[in-house]
């Protein structure tokens, strides 16, 4: 069974860069205190690494 990772977007994406709206988006982070549950892959971490300042990320188990 994979690792599964809940991150929930803690701060506002308004005044961040394009390139940080568009991870954003494509994880399907939103609106603020959303929470959403990825499978653990380098693909999902190298985005959650270039806005880990907007998110809090925890391990499921």
């Amino acid at each position: 069974m994979a690792a599964k990772l809940k991150v929930t977007l803690v701060r506002s994406k308004i005044g961040r860069p394009e390139k940080h709206r568009r991870v954003l988006q494509s994880l399907g982070l939103t609106k603020l205190n959303r929470t959403k549950i990825f499978n653990d892959t380098p693909q999902i971490r190298g985005m959650i690494i270039k806005i880990h300042h907007l998110l809090k990320v925890e391990k499921c188990v």
